[in-house]
């Protein structure tokens, strides 16, 4: 792969995945309307407000727990590629990327865009930058494997709320999750050779680093599920563990739709898997999620882009316009 190459450009699959993602809103949307149009504004109110004051703190801790654990995808990245960047860097340039791409959806807006502005004002190249990029959404796939495998073992009933599958079903596929992941930890610690796929060259990360992947990736998703685990109310709450099993589904569904934000995709996927908890219950509980989640992340992150690139302007000013990128340290 060129240096070049790795700088995110616009292309038509971008163009189609958009499509896609408002073609799955509409649809979602008509399904969400279906289920909730004998729901009220007012029922809805009554339901946000009967959230206790301690429940919605114990969200929003939630909430910084799970961008937490977002921005140490791009620490474990950047100690995997041997270099340093200051925690306060990553940790604002990763809550902006995460805060955009959750909420615009379309790939072709994604937080690549914003990685790619912010790391190489470190002096990162766009290769590194690109293997980065890969890297955190491969700490995301771990955990996805290991949460989503440890729920289908505990909760095998689970899936059939959206599929007709018998708990041995999900039993074997949760198996079989985690014997994934045992062996890419496996290849790590007995060093397997690199695999490659036509160009691309895929090395096995230091044992440490595979250790810090297993536990970032399945933390984002635990805290993200407590932010709903939290605003539903205690007398239908089915519990930590349905309500993380849901969110696995709810969320991975929303991903692979593109659509911005999940929207729809996210109320109906919830719903469908709950069918014991009303309905009010769980839109307020999802409106208590979006709010903390992704919509007060998108408005700061939105204020993080404008400072950084004044910054950058003021800087190129300064300099009259041959402001260098700062070299970032190696840790050999």
């Amino acid at each position: 792969m060129s240096e070049h190459a790795a700088k995110p450009k616009l292309k038509a699959s971008d163009l189609l995945w958009t499509v896609i993602g408002l073609g799955a809103v509409v649809l979602s949307c008509f399904l969400l309307y279906h289920e909730l149009h004998n729901v009220s504004l007012d029922e809805v109110a009554d339901s946000l407000q009967a959230i206790p004051r301690q429940n919605w703190l114990l969200a929003i801790g939630a909430t910084l727990g799970a961008y937490f654990a977002l921005a140490w995808y791009d620490h474990i990245a950047l100690a995997h590629l041997g270099r340093h960047v200051p925690w306060r860097f990553i940790t604002l340039c990763s809550f902006t990327t995460y805060a955009l791409a959750h909420n615009i959806g379309a790939s072709v807006f994604s937080g690549a865009v914003v990685r790619y502005r912010a790391y190489r004002s470190k002096g990162l190249t766009p290769y590194e930058i690109g293997v980065l990029i890969v890297f955190c959404s491969f700490t995301f796939g771990l955990g996805t494997l290991l949460t989503s495998g440890c729920v289908l073992i505990l909760r095998p009933s689970l899936p059939q709320q959206l599929l007709n599958v018998p708990p041995a079903v999900s039993v074997a596929i949760g198996v079989l999750l985690l014997l994934l992941i045992g062996l890419y930890v496996l290849g790590s610690w007995r060093h397997f050779k690199p695999w490659k796929l036509g160009k691309l060259h895929v090395e096995y990360p230091r044992l440490a680093i595979v250790t810090r992947q297993l536990l970032a990736g399945p933390l984002e998703l635990l805290c993200a599920a407590a932010i709903i685990y939290f605003a539903l109310p205690a007398a239908h709450n089915p519990g930590y563990l349905v309500v993380l099993g849901a969110f696995l589904a709810s969320f991975s569904l929303a991903l692979l739709s593109h659509a911005p934000g999940g929207l729809g995709v996210l109320e109906v996927t919830f719903i469908s898997v709950l069918p014991d908890i009303p309905n009010v219950d769980v839109l307020a509980a999802l409106i208590v999620f979006r709010t903390l989640y992704l919509l007060l992340p998108f408005a700061l992150s939105l204020l993080v882009v404008l400072g950084f690139e004044w910054n950058q302007w003021y800087r190129k000013r300064g300099t009259g316009g041959d402001a260098q990128p700062t070299p970032p340290e190696r840790r050999d």
